[in-house]
Formats: structure tokens, C-alpha cells, sequence
């Protein structure tokens, strides 16, 4: 049966909090299981994203925002996670359509990003000030404002969660937000901000920008107005944001890339630590920044090892996002397939071997799509350029250690620290290793878990600062000492008043 497409969004912006046609290069969201068109629409100009600023800039300092009491912000962000809570269907399929997710990880992500604005209005509410120790005859507090009006810039891979781990604790702090979504998946970000305008939340402190990067994203790195800016995306991106965030002295997240190990000892649960990296590198089929992409297995355990692992990937399904029992479905965009295609084609001239994968389903029913197999590769050790460079698809590589100190070695040998997972039943084996490894979240005995309450960030090349957490909310605000005379005194230096 052909799907209704009636109810998605209309391609209409969200600017200033009004819906109007933007002014910039036409964006078309194709629905990547088989090509068909979901909108096309023209994207935000530089005109459309310094009237978004603007708009921002006078909504955050009206004194009826910044005098909110926590608990009265707080109620503007229950009120987009219910928004959300009862939309998760309608959400869902709008990810589906625009990234071609399964309908099953759309509705997590979806249910993901109703907790974190419930999260964050109960950190907005119950976040206290310090009243710091003096040290002479006056009283010091540390306090915490918004920074003003903060660029969101998020990614294709799971727009709605991004979307939501950047805005709600920045609104919970104060600020106003102006998000510029991919191009490629940019209408659950409109959905979500039809929810938001439903909410009452006040007209400018949020808008969506649909752009390039280019025209829209370096708008935002360099007005003037912005105060900082939360990037979730490609390194080499935000490397570029960083130099520019330098030349203002602007703060700057940066959720960056990875080429995340995992490592398997000879004394791991088998079919536990399978399951885990089937899960960690194959789920979201592999475009995912944690992906664990490298696999060290210990050598006495390898070869019967990859072979069931081969096994176990060969069993998985790979099909259309919105049956079922689907576990891998289509990548994002032909274009993005086509770059995974040459990396498993560079792997081959690297003397790689391919176990499995390596190529596009034969199924018919598949051909229209931008499908690619699941594959593991072998062959290649951690200098070869598959293993240096993120892929951000369905490609693992399998490579062998010897004892604690080789595989600490070779997993930290690589420009990327975001994320490891290992297996191994010795605890304190598990805890030395995690120490050891250079990466922002280390799973021991799982992978590619999240909470929303725990800090999430990168190590050298994966990125600078952490988001969630209750410091997330902290993260969107700038300090402030104030000391308060007690002795009613004046200050003896100046030998004033003359007695």
C-alpha cells in the first residue's frame, strides 16, 4: 500500500516563531529505501538566518524570559516532551521517510527525545547556586547565566535525539536557540519545532534553518550575536568551527567523529560479546559516530571467534525500514553509500579480505534502494587506511591481539577517542583496560548504551565538552561571582573617610 504523505511537514520554516517559504537553494528529503521523493522546498538564505537571530537576540532578553523561575521554564520543556510523548508515531515515520531508519529505531529515538526535555526541565528546576566560603567580611556566590542565542547544528544519523540533547538544556538555561538540521533529514526537525510552537514558548527563542552548511552554518558560526555553538557532525567540520569560534572567543560542543574499538579477551561470554558488536557496529547500519568499527579479538581465540561472528552477521536481516523484523536497513542516501562502497574497495587493494558483505543485496525487492550487506574484513592491520578513517556504515574490521598491552596499544593508536567496548568476565581486567583506553564512554560487557543523565563526549580528534548530564544545563551558561559587603565598612586602603 502506497504511504500517505500528505501529513508531512509542508516544507514551510520556522523562523522567529512563524512559519514562512525560505528564500534559499532548494532541499529534496528522498526516502533512501527506494528514491521516492518525500518534499522538496526551498531551504533558509542568509536573509532568512540573520532574521532568525535577530528574532532570537530580542526574545532572549525580554525580561518576561529571563525573569522565569526555574520552575516556569521548566514548564515549557514538559510541555515539548509530552508534545513529543504523543506524537511518537507521526515522529517516527517522519524519520523513517527522511532517513530511512526502521520505524522501530525511529520510535526510540523519538521516545529518546521526549525524556531528555523531561530530563532537562527537572534539572532546569532543581539546580541550585552555590553560596562560596569568604574570606573576609563579605558574602560570595557563584552563579549562572544564558549565554544569549545558541547555534544547534545536528546531524543526519538521528536528527530528533540530536536535536533534542542541544535545544532542551539550552532553553532550560535560558538561552534561545536557532538549529540548522542536515539537509538531508531535515523535516522531524520541523516536525519538532511544530510541536514546540504549539507549546506557547515564547515567538524567537527558537527557530529551524534548513540550509547548507556553507550558507547557513558558517552564518551562524560567525555572526557576532551567537554565543556559542553546539555542532554535532564530521571532524574536519569541526575543526573548522573551532578555528572560527577562536577568532571570537566563543564557546564551542563539538560532538566529532570516531573510530571506535572494540576488544574481545579470551575470557568473554561468547555469544554475549556477539551479540554486543552486531549491535555496536550493524544497528542504524553503521552510521553512528560510536560505531564500533574495529575489532580486536585475542589471538588464541580469534579465528573460531570471527568465524561465528561471520556466522551471526550472515543471519541478520536486511531489508525495507518499515517491516518488522528488519535489523539493517538502507543507508541514508546513494551518495553516502557510493563512499562506503570506496572504502571496501580500498580495503580490497590493502590486501583486505572480505568474510562477508562487501557488496549490495541481490534481492529485487531491494534494488531501488541504497542498500549495502552487512561486511567484516579481514587481512589488515591498524595502520591500514580502513581503520584510520571513519567509514560511518555497515564495515567492520577484524583485527587480532596478543595480551592487555598490545590491544591498549593498537585501540589507542588513532586520531578518535570516542567511544571502546570490551568484553572479558576478570572485572579488574575490564576496569584497567577501561582506564587505560583514550575515549569519552567506555562499555564494559555491552555496547552502544545511552543515558541520558550520563555525560556524553569525545577524546582528541572525536571532540571538545560533554553534553548531558546535569552539568549539560551548565554547559549553556556562563559563571558569575558576586561578593556582597557584610561589615559596612569602608575599605581601610583608602584611608577614607579623614576621622
Amino acid at each position: 500500500m502506497k504511504p500517505d504523505l500528505s501529513d508531512l511537514p509542508g516544507g514551510k520554516l520556522y523562523i522567529g516563531g512563524e512559519w514562512r517559504t525560505g528564500n534559499g537553494s532548494r532541499i529534496r528529503s528522498v526516502f533512501s529505501a527506494d528514491q521516492s521523493l518525500n518534499r522538496e522546498f526551498s531551504g533558509a538564505s542568509q536573509q532568512d538566518g540573520l532574521d532568525a537571530i535577530d528574532a532570537a537576540r530580542h526574545a532572549q532578553s525580554d525580561r518576561d524570559w529571563l525573569d522565569l523561575k526555574p520552575h516556569q521554564r521548566a514548564s515549557y520543556l514538559h510541555a515539548i516532551s509530552d508534545g513529543i510523548a504523543a506524537n511518537i508515531d507521526r515522529i517516527a515515520f517522519i524519520q523513517s521517510r527522511d532517513t530511512g531508519k526502521t520505524l522501530t529505531e525511529a520510535t526510540a529515538l523519538a521516545q529518546s527525545a521526549a525524556a531528555t526535555f523531561r530530563y532537562f526541565a527537572a534539572v532546569c528546576e532543581t539546580s541550585d547556586e552555590a553560596l562560596t566560603t569568604p574570606r573576609g567580611d563579605y558574602l560570595t556566590f557563584s552563579m549562572h547565566e544564558p549565554l544569549g542565542v545558541v547555534a544547534a547544528i545536528t546531524p543526519w544519523n538521528s536528527p530528533i535525539a540530536s536535536d533534542a540533547q542541544k535545544i532542551a538544556p539550552a532553553l532550560a538555561a535560558g538561552n534561545a536557540v536557532v538549529l540548522k538540521p542536515a539537509s538531508w533529514s531535515p523535516l522531524v526537525s520541523l516536525e519538532l519545532a511544530r510541536i514546540i510552537d504549539k507549546t506557547g514558548l515564547p515567538k524567537g527563542l527558537f527557530s529551524v534553518l534548513p540550509g547548507s552548511g556553507r550558507e547557513i552554518g558558517n552564518l551562524l558560526v560567525e555572526h557576532p550575536d551567537i554565543a556559542k555553538v553546539s555542532f554535532t557532525g564530521g571532524t574536519g567540520t569541526g575543526r573548522e568551527i573551532a578555528r572560527k569560534a577562536a577568532e571570537k572567543l566563543m564557546p564551542v560542543s563539538l560532538e566529532l567523529g570516531g573510530k571506535s574499538p572494540t576488544i574481545v579477551f579470551d575470557d568473554a561470554d561468547i555469544d554475549l560479546a556477539i551479540a554486543g558488536i552486531l549491535f555496536g557496529i550493524f544497528s542504524s547500519s553503521g552510521q553512528s559516530c560510536i560505531a564500533g568499527s574495529r575489532l580486536f579479538v585475542q589471538r588464541n581465540i580469534f579465528e573460531q571467534f570471527v568465524a561465528r561472528l561471520v556466522e551471526a552477521t550472515e543471519r541478520l536481516k536486511t531489508g525495507h525500514p518499515h517491516e518488522a523484523d528488519t535489523q539493517v536497513a538502507p543507508l541514508v542516501h546513494v551518495d553516502h553509500r557510493r563512499e562506503v562502497e570506496t572504502y571496501v574497495a580500498v580495503a580490497r587493494q590493502e590486501g583486505g579480505r572480505i568474510l562477508t558483505g562487501g557488496d549490495r543485496p541481490s534481492d529485487a525487492n531491494l534494488q531501488a534502494g541504497a542498500y549495502y550487506l552487512p561486511t567484516i574484513i579481514a587481512g589488515l592491520d591498524n595502520r591500514s587506511r580502513i581503520c584510520r578513517e571513519e567509514i560511518f556504515g555497515p564495515v567492520l574490521v577484524v583485527l587480532p591481539f596478543e595480551d592487555e598491552a598490545d590491544v591498549i596499544a593498537q585501540s589507542n593508536d588513532n586520531e578518535y577517542g570516542l567511544a571502546c567496548g570490551l568484553w572479558t568476565s576478570d572485572f579488574s581486567k575490564s576496569w584497567r583496560v577501561a582506564r587505560a583506553i583514550r575515549a569519552g564512554t567506555v562499555w564494559i560487557n555491552t555496547f552502544k548504551q545511552f543515558s541520558i543523565s550520563t555525560p556524553f563526549g569525545g577524546d582528541k580528534a572525536s571532540g571538545v565538552g560533554r553534553e548531558k548530564g546535569r552539568d549539560g544545563m551548565r554547559a549553556y551558561m556562563r559563571q558569575k561571582s558576586l561578593y556582597q559587603d557584610v561589615s559596612g565598612k569602608p575599605h581601610p586602603w583608602a584611608r577614607w573617610p579623614v576621622s
